[in-house]
């Protein structure tokens, strides 16, 4: 069976890029591992830790910086993460300084809202509708 085991967004700046998705966002780091100039450097949700890692991958070739950049000019999400309370994660991210592209609204069985990462990406956040 094949199962994700590790996915990941092109960051400009690995330091920064780990500044917002710990202290603002709320991941915690799974491995980091110096590679030279750059780090093999994954996170993962304090409710999951054994699952999915997201790595922060520099953006340094050519491609990853215009894939980056054709899709913020498109305001298309890189990546879409799930919270349980839309409206909530909202209002805390907002608090924390989040600039969100797209508040949040329904979109069929889900609600979505949008942000800047502070490093390139546009971030599709997602929640199941409640009746």
């Amino acid at each position: 069976m094949i199962r994700i085991g590790v996915t990941s967004v092109f960051v400009d700046d690995q330091a920064k890029a780990e500044a917002f998705y710990t202290d603002v966002l709320g991941f915690q780091v799974k491995d980091k591992v110096s590679l030279g100039e750059y780090d093999w450097l994954t996170l993962v949700s304090p409710a999951d830790v054994d699952g999915i890692q997201l790595l922060l991958e520099p953006d340094q070739h050519p491609a990853a910086k215009a894939y980056k950049t054709a899709l913020s000019a498109e305001g298309i999400p890189v990546i879409v993460f799930t919270v349980d309370d839309l409206d909530a994660e909202y209002r805390r991210l907002l608090d924390r300084g989040v600039f969100f592209t797209q508040a949040p609204a329904p979109m069929g069985p889900v609600s979505t809202a949008v942000f800047d990462d502070t490093c390139g990406n546009l971030i599709q956040l997602m929640a199941p509708v409640t009746p």
